[in-house]
């Protein structure tokens, strides 16, 4: 504060204090009624300011934000950037009244300017916090941020942000360097290692998870320790949140990510394929070789007429070469139903456009077990949203399932209430 505005601040005091003590109060009386009185006025004053900023520079400001075609300025509104700044131009206000008003106290100066340095401190800080959280909200409606975790940069913007203010304001009032605070710190850093176990595990690993691109938002993940199978909507510093696809939410701590096993599907979605792997069960009693009149039916399915043409031959030339031998059924060559079946469903997925072509596309067979042998059907969906993805796996399997007995073959099916009726019934019958 420079000389002449110390000379006004006094003159002002003196003046009104002599007006006091006219009125006949005693010198102790003046002095706290002219500090009352001040207090007021300087109250007064702040009001004013506080009213014109916030109805006359804030509506200014506002208006030139819904002009602004950047959603920028939108995101400082929104996170009371321009309250805090307005703020900081009060507290510097108040602080260059105090001197005036705490004349007659000269203790008192030294102790509100201090507690008005730490007001000031904590706004500074709340307005650069703003800028961080802004600058955040930006970013996320940017498409190359959209999957990052942008709040857990921010959470540990905002720990240093703060940190930095508790040091400048332990300096302020203890009158000590930093540094000191810093030596102090560091002796008690096995207590605060203590309290924040959850909050350093969740830094580190947020970094870790980061780096390695392990997770992101938007990532359907799988968990099952945690009860999590769905789509990571957040990533903090502590806490990860996924959306089940129950609606529920799961709060997985960060650093279970590092500690514990998941499954993110992102590779999925990202390979342009998402995996079809089911089986149908086939009476082994059902599997025959086929006749003569099987082929001469067979020739009339498009999907599979030509190889039966070209294994004809095949077997034809083959069986020739045997000699006298042909004559036992077991050394000829024949095809069966359950083979026939199993070109046609591979030659069936083949041809359908929802299916990956340059993804893997496979009819196997697996052990034969005491519900018959499954038939799997291995392939990719060139959809991998999940609605689509199951409308394509049931086309086939009800196109499948359906067209299985034209080839003689019988599905496996567990006896129900119902067959073990009819069976009593036919005995009964026949009895």
């Amino acid at each position: 504060m420079d000389i002449t505005n110390t000379q006004v601040q006094s003159e002002v005091y003196a003046w009104l204090f002599d007006k006091l003590m006219n009125l006949g109060l005693s010198e102790k009386a003046a002095h706290y009624t002219n500090s009352v009185l001040l207090v007021i006025v300087l109250g007064v004053v702040l009001y004013v300011v506080d009213y014109l900023l916030r109805k006359v520079l804030l509506l200014f400001i506002l208006k030139a934000v819904r002009k602004s075609k950047t959603k920028f300025d939108d995101f400082l509104v929104r996170n009371k950037v321009v309250n805090n700044f307005m703020h900081i131009l009060t507290i510097v206000v108040a602080k260059y009244f105090l001197p005036l008003i705490f004349i007659g106290f000269p203790k008192w100066i030294g102790v509100t300017l201090k507690a008005t340095d730490v007001i000031l401190t904590i706004t500074v800080g709340l307005f650069v916090n703003g800028i961080f959280k802004s600058l955040r909200d930006w970013l996320k409606t940017k498409k190359a941020f959209e999957d990052k975790p942008l709040d857990s940069y921010t959470q540990v913007i905002t720990l240093l942000t703060f940190f930095v203010c508790g040091v400048i304001i332990f300096s302020m009032l203890t009158g000590k360097s930093p540094y000191a605070f810093l030596i102090s710190l560091g002796a008690a850093s096995a207590v605060l290692m203590l309290i924040f176990k959850d909050t350093i595990l969740g830094f580190v690993a947020s970094i870790q998870v980061s780096a390695n691109d392990m997770v992101r938002v938007g990532d359907w993940i799988e968990m099952p320790k945690y009860g999590a199978d769905g789509s990571v909507i957040s990533i903090n510093l502590n806490t990860v949140k996924v959306s089940n696809w129950d609606k529920t939410i799961t709060t997985i701590p960060t650093y279970a990510f590092i500690t514990d096993s998941f499954k993110n599907w992102r590779g999925m979605a990202e390979s342009g394929g998402r995996r079809i792997k089911r089986s149908m069960h086939l009476k082994m009693s059902s599997f025959r070789f086929c006749t003569p009149e099987d082929l001469e039916r067979f020739k009339k399915y498009r999907i599979i007429k030509d190889y039966i043409i070209q294994k004809e031959k095949e077997i034809a030339e083959h069986n020739a070469k045997l000699g006298d031998e042909s004559m036992i059924a077991v050394n000829i060559r024949r095809l069966t139903n359950i083979g026939v079946f199993r070109i046609y469903a591979e030659r069936y997925i083949q041809e359908k456009q929802e299916i990956n072509k340059k993804m893997t596309i496979m009819v196997r067979q697996l052990e034969p077990t005491s519900k018959g042998l499954p038939l799997e059907i291995y392939c990719f969906s060139s959809d991998v949203r999940w609605i689509y993805y199951e409308k394509i796996a049931a086309d086939i399997f009800d196109h499948l399932l359906t067209v299985a007995p034209e080839f003689g073959l019988e599905l496996f099916e567990e006896p129900s209430g119902t067959d073990f009726a009819k069976l009593i019934a036919l005995n009964q019958n026949k009895n």
